[in-house]
């Protein structure tokens, strides 16, 4: 082969590590972000860290896509990617939250300081343990669904709080809902209920949707996300409650036998 076709090729071969090396880059910064304003307390610092979450999911998401385009998949940016996923969408948000939720407390409340860390902790395990186990169950289930909520929408969904809301908590009340929010949202990761996947059918319906939130985004702005994980949430629980009732005008998902 071509001394120079061989380089591009291998070029090619690392850029979707490149993208996802992207992806760690911003939840990376996030966590010193995060680390750096937890005495200060600075709003804006904050908000910024969850901004920066968000921006890692949408370079790991553009790293899948690039991979695919180029047709350069492979096992080792399955095992970088999961590894990404674990700092970007895990510990990165756990660390943001707990200096939001806690690090303005700790001379008052060192007690409540160190159940803030054990909640947040048991958000970044739950991620952890939704990302094994969806590693494990690839082409096991159906792909319409996800079994638990993804860690990416759970990172998106604790860091939209902190978007919506970035003066630290400084109060015992607020405390405590930061706790219960990563204790819930880390159970819903965990749990077996089923999560629509962007694989589902396209219809009328999703893009009369996607009108709803630009509208709603010009509205509401930076509320408008939390808003929209409330709606996320409650509505793939009436969904699950909806098909243990027998309602099936949304298919459900596809049940594989053990031997498929």
């Amino acid at each position: 082969m071509n001394p120079t076709r061989h380089r591009l090729a291998r070029a090619k071969f690392a850029l979707p590590s490149f993208v996802t090396l992207l992806s760690i880059a911003c939840g990376f910064g996030s966590i010193v972000i995060s680390v750096d304003n937890a005495p200060v307390g600075d709003p804006s610092d904050y908000r910024l860290a969850a901004i920066l979450l968000v921006l890692a999911g949408v370079f790991d998401a553009l790293d899948g896509f690039v991979a695919r385009a180029t047709n350069t998949q492979s096992a080792f940016g399955v095992q970088l990617d999961s590894i990404a996923d674990v700092m970007n969408f895990g510990c990165a948000p756990g660390l943001l939250l707990y200096c939001y939720g806690f690090a303005q407390m700790g001379a008052a409340h060192p007690t409540l300081v160190r159940m803030g860390g054990l909640a947040c902790f048991v958000f970044v395990a739950c991620g952890a343990l939704r990302l094994a186990r969806f590693n494990v169950m690839v082409g096991k289930t159906d792909p319409r669904y996800f079994v638990g909520m993804p860690i990416t929408a759970g990172a998106a969904c604790v860091a939209s709080v902190v978007v919506a809301w970035p003066d630290p908590v400084a109060d015992m009340a607020g405390a405590f809902l930061v706790m219960l929010l990563m204790v819930a949202v880390g159970s819903l990761m965990v749990s077996t209920i089923r999560f629509p996947s962007s694989k589902q059918p396209k219809s009328k319906a999703v893009f009369v949707a996607l009108a709803v939130c630009v509208v709603l985004l010009a509205v509401l702005r930076t509320r408008f996300f939390a808003l929209f994980f409330v709606f996320y949430i409650g509505a793939t629980l009436l969904l699950n409650i909806a098909w243990r009732g027998g309602w099936t005008k949304v298919a459900p998902p596809k049940v594989y036998d053990d031997g498929e």
